[in-house]
């Protein structure tokens, strides 16, 4: 009887020894999630954008400066706010925003980024605060020569570096292909004749009619967007989950409230204004 409770007691000694290594096991594994602190720790939430992409982003004179102002530098701004911390834009390249993410150089990718399931796989996304549709941005008097996608066939058509204009482009058209990291350098060839088309955002095609009514307009053909695709989202880091739910806070508030359209207005407004 003493010899069994000798050996239970061993059992149990060496049950709760496997037990205590599978906490400290399982603890080393999983990477304690401090991107809340970190960026409230530093003051500054640093924010990584590319601004040419009007009203979402676009620059402005200020005090004899030129500052990033738009849509998503709003957001920004307010998801600062609520983590208690200033603002820091970084104006880069579309291309280069996931990889500075991924490396650490930025905090958040606002820059009329879509959600897609390619960029998925890399960085991790909030919930999409605007839905996208796609254009064809034609020099004026084309509108009807490119009525409908086969119209495109073999036509010279700008698209965005790395941007979701670019990725519909190769999987709906069969046209030649010139990509550029600049929208505005795009269009402009499209203003010289050197292309027939840039692909673009509605609202950003839009823009560029309104600033350029003799110039440009929207063709007629329809340029499917998937659903899956659709959206426009903040990008983190996928290990900063608890900043991504913070950012969703942010937006959910911003939306329940009407100040997200109010944002939007604000933005389109203040690029009207530079453009008289």
């Amino acid at each position: 009887m003493e010899k069994d409770m000798k050996v239970n007691k061993r059992l149990l000694a060496v049950i709760s020894l496997l037990a205590v290594l599978l906490v400290i096991v399982s603890g080393c594994g999983k990477k304690a999630d401090n991107s809340v602190k970190k960026i409230q720790d530093k003051g500054t939430l640093v924010v990584g954008t590319e601004a040419e992409f009007a009203p979402f982003e676009f620059p402005i004179i200020k005090n004899g400066q030129k500052v990033i102002t738009g849509y998503d530098m709003y957001i920004a701004k307010a998801i600062a706010d609520d983590m208690g911390v200033k603002l820091k834009i970084v104006n880069t390249t579309f291309s280069s925003l996931i990889p500075d993410l991924k490396e650490n150089k930025i905090d958040l990718v606002l820059a009329g980024m879509t959600a897609t399931p390619e960029r998925r796989k890399s960085v991790a996304f909030s919930n999409g605060y605007y839905k996208v549709e796609n254009w064809l941005l034609v020099q004026k008097g084309n509108a009807d020569k490119y009525a409908k996608i086969s119209d495109t066939n073999k036509a010279q058509i700008g698209v965005q570096q790395a941007s979701l204009q670019q990725t519909i482009a190769k999987s709906k058209l069969k046209a030649n292909l010139v990509t550029e990291s600049n929208v505005n350098s795009l269009t402009t060839e499209l203003g010289q004749g050197k292309l027939a088309g840039v692909i673009l955002d509605s609202v950003v095609a839009e823009n560029f009619v309104k600033q350029n009514p003799d110039k440009y307009e929207v063709a007629k053909v329809k340029l499917p967007t998937p659903k899956s695709q659709q959206d426009i989202s903040v990008a983190a880091r996928k290990d900063d989950k608890k900043l991504v739910t913070r950012v969703n806070k942010v937006i959910k508030q911003l939306k329940s409230s009407g100040k997200l359209d109010q944002l939007y207005k604000k933005a389109e407004d203040k690029q009207a204004e530079l453009n008289k």
